[in-house]
């Protein structure tokens, strides 16, 4: 005989709850924004290279290559 007769159950977690979803979704109608169906192999990568210079601005930015 048990003498805990009570049942746990947890929720499933959300991951875009708490406004998440939303953010992604505005990002996604910004005018500057991109998907891979709209770009080729060569449009991604120089795409992403100016991303990467853009970070390299940041004054928090650090290359662990570098360190």
């Amino acid at each position: 005989m048990s003498l805990f007769h009570r049942n746990i159950s947890f929720e499933k977690h959300d991951p875009l709850a708490n406004g998440l979803g939303d953010e992604i979704a505005a990002e996604q109608r910004e005018p500057d924004a991109f998907t891979l169906d709209d770009l080729s192999a060569d449009d991604l990568a120089e795409q992403w290279n100016k991303i990467v210079k853009d970070i390299e601005k940041d004054p928090d930015w650090f290359d662990f290559a570098n360190d």
